[in-house]
């Protein structure tokens, strides 16, 4: 069963439309792999061990792990919090309802950092999520398990959200393929206020983040389409500095997609801190209206709550409004480009305890490419990007508001390219 391990889905669906895979084959190999070795990452907090993929559909015999802010019938739905440490949800999210009635088997639930709040996977209920590619190190945040869970070949899809960067972060952490679609483009049961998080799918390749989101939208992919000749923005210059193993992806990146015939231009430069310092106010906002008391939660998840119910309405607002206008050089840079290359990441996977503080001076050089993108609304996908002393980097596509299947063109014909897509980490063979 573990060489159905490493299938990807579009692989998957057409062996078990055409008979030639039993259904259920591709969910017991990784409930197995889950048994031995989800020990060593962290990745699944709970599991299905009756899941079972079905004969027919887009995702027939796929299996597939869900992050545990998304409710799953019949499952913990615990957001990583002691709040909800005995909660079980009634129905399952639109895109895992979606994924079931196309064939899918849910196997279970993915670790996250207290409400989604961390750009590492660690909290109160769980052991922390490990990077498979390197012991004690983060496998980023906050969608952490799902990512790992995809890397370590635990699942062959995985679905996460996205605020400030929480798909892109791990998917570059953990060297896999990540998809932020538009807002609202996968549906949600409780819609955002600040309107700044997305559903989306993690993968092996990206044609399975293709696959995933007809899934999850309910509406079939175009076909896909070698890009034509795009104009292409490359983000060379920032105001905080990034490593240079984070470039140097990006470079190579823009050899590979240069040599395929497209145009490119360094971008102005690029300024993340005025976004940061409005995400900064309007993330504590965005948990303040948790249910109880602050010191029902952890201690940086109630810190996180109490200050949102500090703030005023016009400190919100004002907020929110700044950092909606300093996102929009992305919007005019899109007006006469096809898309924006950058690093997903402005520094490598760090060991657990180094990650850095929620909303601090270093998470504003980590997410420093991924958060202007969240605030500006737009699509965005990571690419693997081979590695840097062994540990996985990634690079960034943006594309325009609702333009995720030309964005994912993009990003397969760049995947296709040496030295890009998804590799297995060591030791998990």
């Amino acid at each position: 069963m573990d060489d159905t391990a490493w299938l990807c889905a579009t692989e998957v669906s057409e062996l078990v439309r055409s008979g030639r895979l039993d259904p259920g084959v591709v969910a017991a190999g990784h409930l197995g792999r889950i048994r031995r070795l989800n020990a060593r990452t962290g990745a699944f907090v709970h599991v299905d061990d009756g899941a079972r993929g079905a004969r027919e559909g887009a995702l027939a015999g796929v299996s597939l792990a869900v992050k545990d802010t998304q409710p799953v019938a019949g499952m913990p739905w615990t957001w990583g919090s002691r709040r909800w440490r005995d909660r079980l949800a009634g129905d399952d999210a639109v895109p895992v309802a979606r994924a079931r009635a196309a064939g899918a088997a849910v196997l279970g639930k993915t670790n996250t950092p207290e409400l989604a709040a961390s750009v590492g996977t660690a909290n109160e209920l769980f052991p922390p999520t490990r990077n498979p590619w390197r012991e004690g190190f983060t496998p980023g945040g906050s969608s952490g398990g799902s990512a790992a869970a995809v890397a370590a070949g635990l699942c062959t899809l995985a679905f996460g959200d996205d605020m400030g960067g929480s798909i892109r972060i791990p998917s570059s952490c953990c060297g896999v393929a990540g998809l932020r679609p538009s807002p609202d483009v996968v549906p949600v049961e409780a819609p955002s206020p600040i309107r700044l998080s997305s559903r989306g799918p993690l993968a092996r390749s990206v044609a399975d983040l293709r696959l995933a989101l007809a899934v999850m939208t309910g509406r079939p992919a175009p076909g896909r389409t070698t890009p034509e000749r795009l104009r292409i923005a490359v983000v060379r210059s920032s105001a905080v500095p990034s490593d240079p193993a984070c470039e140097e992806a990006r470079e190579r990146a823009a050899d590979a997609l240069a040599a395929a015939g497209h145009s490119l231009r360094s971008a102005p430069r690029w300024d993340p801190v005025p976004v940061a310092r409005a995400y900064q106010v309007v993330r504590p906002a965005s948990v303040s209206t948790m249910p109880g008391e602050p010191g029902d939660y952890g201690a940086a998840a109630g810190r996180l709550i109490a200050e949102g119910r500090r703030l005023t309405a016009r400190e919100l607002l004002e907020a929110q409004a700044a950092g909606l206008e300093a996102a929009r050089p992305l919007h005019r840079l899109l007006e006469d480009h096809d898309a924006i290359l950058t690093p997903t990441l402005g520094r490598l996977p760090m060991p657990i305890a180094a990650v850095p503080a929620f909303l601090g001076d270093e998470w504003v050089s980590y997410t420093q490419f991924v958060l202007p993108v969240s605030f500006a609304g737009l699509p965005a996908v990571s690419v693997p990007a081979g590695t840097a002393g062994g540990l996985p980097v990634g690079v960034q596509l943006v594309g325009r508001y609702l333009g995720e299947w030309a964005l994912l063109d993009l990003a397969e014909e760049l995947e296709s390219a040496a030295g890009f897509g998804f590799e297995r980490p060591p030791g998990w063979d």
